[in-house]
């Protein structure tokens, strides 16, 4: 059992939006893996960073990753910092290769800030968001690229349409099998 959906992308990308429209649109459940991690630790992402580190959190978020891609069989949600660990990226390249469907949900600095605005549940963009988005997706965004096994822009398009092309991708990822 794998998921026949993967999403990756940074803060702001649209994964939990493009995520449960696509698991509606294809009968799927959905899944995210920052909700697992929550769910887990008893406390919110937000908090987490605070009160235990980021690195503790990733550590969390890695273990959450593995679970999901081993026993959810829907669309799965990652965090945006989830590519960040070397492991999860070997786990989503080896999930593409057995013919899984992994997308990078690309979003621009200028959409991406819109879309968060000054949102205290992102920790890492508290402080200056502009300015974190675009260090966070320049570095990276080779990460992003090195797991995903097809890239959907998100930034000024309307929902319905990034949604439509990552289900495209989805059904056609069927068709292969």
């Amino acid at each position: 059992m794998t998921p026949r959906l993967v999403l990756v992308g940074p803060p702001a990308s649209g994964k939990t939006t493009v995520g449960t429209a696509v698991a509606g649109l294809l009968d799927l459940a959905f899944r995210d893996t920052d909700s697992d991690v929550e769910a887990v630790a008893g406390a919110s992402v937000a908090d987490l960073f605070v009160q235990q580190g980021e690195p503790h959190f990733r550590a969390l978020e890695e273990q959450a990753v593995g679970r999901a891609l081993a026993e959810h069989d829907g669309v799965l949600a990652l965090g945006g910092g989830a590519v960040t660990s070397a492991a999860t990226r070997e786990l989503l390249v080896a999930h593409g290769r057995g013919g899984g469907v992994v997308v990078w949900l690309d979003v621009d600095v200028s959409s991406a800030a819109k879309r968060v605005g000054l949102s205290r549940d992102r920790p890492l963009l508290a402080v200056n968001p502009r300015a974190m988005l675009r260090t966070m997706l320049e570095e990276r965004a080779p990460l992003y690229a090195e797991v995903a096994t097809a890239t959907v822009p998100t930034g000024g398009r309307e929902p319905g349409d990034v949604i439509a092309d990552v289900a495209a991708l989805v059904r056609a990822g069927q068709d292969a099998r």
